[in-house]
């Protein structure tokens, strides 16, 4: 099994880790009702469920 001929440094090993970070999730706006959401995710709104600007569920009203 290969081992290391030297210890590699906490701040060399820190300076090859600086590029993984998390990037922020991208926001749409929905076309249809204007709200934003994550792409490719379903999202509620008033009691619908909406999908690519379509209603995928819809809200029952008749229940009291």
């Amino acid at each position: 099994m290969a081992h290391p001929k030297s210890k590699i440094s906490k701040q060399r090993k820190r300076k090859r880790r600086t590029h993984k970070k998390l990037a922020l999730p991208t926001v749409a706006k929905c076309p249809t009702t204007g709200e934003p959401h994550l792409y490719h995710r379903a999202y509620w709104l008033e009691g619908n469920m909406y999908y690519k600007g379509n209603i995928v569920i819809k809200a029952d009203e008749d229940i009291e």
